[in-house]
């Protein structure tokens, strides 16, 4: 077995979903996978870009340089190393340098909680944009479809780079650089820099494959993945105890690790109701994060089963993750009846602020600090941004 077809191999073991145990291994690649040596031909394609022209490998014809670079629009690794690939970008405009991005990955390979560091999909729709929002000059082209190109080129992960040399023989193939996270001081090895820096002068490139590491190419293969773990939540029970002001003023307070989603709601509540599916379509897509909905219920005793059986068929559950954070701190549920006869000791323990009506709800942080409030219906978009803007897009080095 020759040097790449070893550390593919190994890469294919250790390329693995950011948000899951799951793992690139051989029998999960799918068929038609190719792996490119050093020295193979850049294979052709034909694949429709973001900013609505059809793209070829000969639309990259003329440089002395060729830089394929795999990315997704969900995966945590690509957003830390997006900084770093603009500058590099720019850093080489004035070369005889072409770049080209594809998205390889399909909605369909992808669970709901895989989607907790982005608000973008992985669609052609959503990677158009992506590639507006962020400024992106150079082509972003979509291969989520059919998946034909990422197979061709053996794209492991986002993010994974190719460089290819005149000729279009491969010469590089594997990592961006050595670091996940944004800031360009824990870089240690620029590997894809160094590549270009020694193609540019004519040297050989002094290291020509690394691991690809980040998140999993999301193959619609792996949709049967999905559906059991869609079948897994879906078996999780929702529950429900009764609580008073002073345990609300506790949860309010916060003092975890966690940002709290906190929903007074009723049954009786149209609007309540009407939003619900908003509130557990959050909870769900940031349940493997440092997240947790608890929702309040203002039904009556005689209530209490007809607003636990409403809580389970809108899944507001617990994932595996947000349950053993519950059971730490002495708690058994996120969802409780306000068993208090003044509503105003509900609000002062929740929050002075609310004037009383239902739905209600505040999003506050780690520290217990109002992040968002509404009166009314939330604005599930906004309170997507403020999670994702709080808890960050890409991931944290450990402080220490």
């Amino acid at each position: 077995m020759n040097t790449l077809k070893t550390i593919t191999l190994i890469a294919a073991l250790l390329a693995v979903s950011s948000f899951s145990a799951f793992a690139a291994t051989p029998k999960d690649l799918p068929a038609g996978f190719t792996t490119l040596n050093i020295g193979d031909q850049a294979p052709d394609f034909s694949l429709p870009g973001t900013d609505g022209r059809q793209y070829t490998l000969a639309n990259f014809g003329g440089s002395d340089i060729l830089v394929v670079y795999f990315t997704g629009t969900h995966c945590p690794t690509s957003h830390g190393v997006m900084g770093r690939m603009l500058k590099f970008v720019d850093d080489y405009k004035d070369e005889s340098f072409s770049f080209v991005a594809i998205n390889p990955n399909h909605n369909s390979g992808l669970r709901p909680d895989e989607f907790g560091h982005t608000d973008y999909d992985e669609s052609f729709e959503d990677s158009k944009r992506y590639a507006e929002d962020y400024g992106w000059t150079f082509p972003f082209l979509y291969d989520g479809e059919t998946q034909n190109v990422a197979k061709a080129y053996g794209c492991l992960a986002t993010p994974h780079v190719l460089i290819f040399d005149k000729d279009r023989k491969l010469r590089y193939n594997g990592r961006f650089d050595d670091s996940r996270f944004p800031d360009p001081a824990t870089v240690k090895h620029p590997d894809a820099r160094n590549a270009i820096d020694a193609l540019l002068a004519g040297n050989p490139v002094p290291v020509e494959t690394t691991r690809a590491h980040g998140c999993s190419t999301k193959w619609k293969e792996r949709n049967a993945h999905v559906v059991e773990e869609e079948q897994q939540w879906q078996s999780f029970k929702a529950t429900m105890e009764d609580i008073d002001a002073e345990g609300i003023a506790a949860l309010r307070k916060n003092g975890t690790e966690k940002l709290r989603l906190i929903n007074v709601w009723a049954t009786w509540c149209a609007p309540c109701v009407e939003e619900f599916p908003d509130l557990t379509a959050i909870a769900r897509k940031f349940s493997r994060r440092e997240f947790e909905l608890i929702t309040i219920s203002l039904d009556q005793p005689n209530m209490k089963g007809r607003a636990e059986a409403f809580l389970g068929k809108h899944r507001a559950v617990m994932s595996d993750k947000l349950r053993k954070t519950v059971e730490a701190e002495g708690r058994t549920t996120n969802n409780y009846r306000y068993i208090g006869s003044s509503v105003d000791d509900l609000a002062e323990a929740l929050d002075p602020e609310w004037p009383g009506p239902v739905p209600y709800s505040i999003l506050v942080n780690q520290e217990g600090e109002v992040l968002y409030r509404k009166l009314g219906k939330i604005d599930p978009e906004r309170v997507r941004n403020v999670i994702l803007d709080t808890l960050t897009r890409h991931y944290i080095p450990a402080e220490g």
